[in-house]
């Protein structure tokens, strides 16, 4: 999961592509973001636009989906979404495609405080279902487009049991193996549906403390939905959580596929297979701690 082939990405590199592929924007000023991303760096551009520049190969293979695909999923959902206004070519040094999208104004709720958590809730599960219930007919199935989300979480069986193996007495081996190997009992059995594939605080947006949009939509693509389940244990809890997953209807092996995809995150940030930050791994040993005592709660284990 690692990524060494990043370029370096400044005002300097977008606003050259910007001025040579698209000279009506050239005269728009042009800064990062307050708040930017791994995969992607993001610029304004102007006060209604942003440059979003993927920062590795992995990630540039999701440009061309999302300017295709975005489009197509927007007026049915209940939320806005990223808006593709134009596409860039390579040049000036940089390899790869990129994209120009409309500003959608909010905080992430990762920054912004929330009004009521509950409701948050019920606005994602509203949102996802939504996501779902698009027919997904030639839709993009899961691949290294989108780091295998809503495929099978066997691609990562061993990454996961070598995290495990690294982390030894720091972790509960024996509940933690059995939470994966319970995750891996079963698959989508149903037909593919729409997944976000990276439904995390910082990829929503909060106005006047309430869901207001939902943005980077690289991991999109059809199949299970239960990679999409994950903040139930990253961001929610105790009756938000409650909340979340009865608003959802999904069955229990679904939710058990989610903890997996929950575990397999944490651990290998923590056993250090992946590029990670000190927020991040403190926020994997956290969602680890949920993962665990929620599982621990649930009836009928044996």
């Amino acid at each position: 999961m690692a990524n060494n082939d990043k370029v370096h990405i400044d005002v300097s590199l977008v606003r050259r592509l910007i001025a040579k592929q698209f000279p009506q924007w050239a005269d728009l000023p042009i800064k990062p973001v307050a708040v930017g991303g791994w995969d992607n760096r993001t610029f304004h551009l102007g006060e209604q636009m942003l440059a979003r520049m993927p920062s590795a190969e992995a990630y540039a293979m999701k440009v061309e989906k999302e300017q295709m695909w975005l489009p197509k999923l927007a007026p049915h959902l209940p939320l806005p979404i990223p808006a593709p206004l134009a596409m860039g070519e390579p040049g000036e040094g940089y390899p790869w495609r990129w994209s120009v999208y409309r500003w959608i104004k909010g905080e992430t709720a990762s920054n912004e405080p929330i009004a009521d958590l509950s409701q948050f809730a019920v606005a994602l599960a509203g949102f996802l279902s939504a996501l779902q219930g698009i027919d997904a007919t030639s839709g993009p199935t899961a691949g290294p487009h989108n780091f295998y989300r809503g495929g099978s979480l066997s691609t990562y069986d061993a990454e996961t049991r070598q995290a495990i193996l690294i982390l030894g007495d720091k972790i509960d081996t024996e509940l933690v193996t059995t939470i994966w190997d319970r995750a891996l009992a079963s698959t989508w059995t149903a037909p593919p549906v729409w997944v976000h594939g990276d439904i995390s605080a910082g990829n929503l947006l909060v106005m006047e403390g309430k869901l207001s949009a939902v943005i980077d939509f690289g991991g999109l693509g059809i199949g299970d939905p239960a990679c999409d389940l994950v903040i139930a244990w990253k961001f929610f809890q105790g009756k938000s959580r409650e909340t979340f997953r009865k608003m959802l209807p999904l069955d229990a092996e679904t939710w058990d596929r989610a903890r997996g995809w929950a575990l397999w995150k944490a651990l290998i940030v923590e056993a250090g297979l992946t590029d990670t930050n000190a927020v991040e791994i403190a926020q994997s040993w956290r969602t680890l701690e949920e993962v665990l005592s929620d599982y621990k709660r649930e009836p009928d284990l044996s």
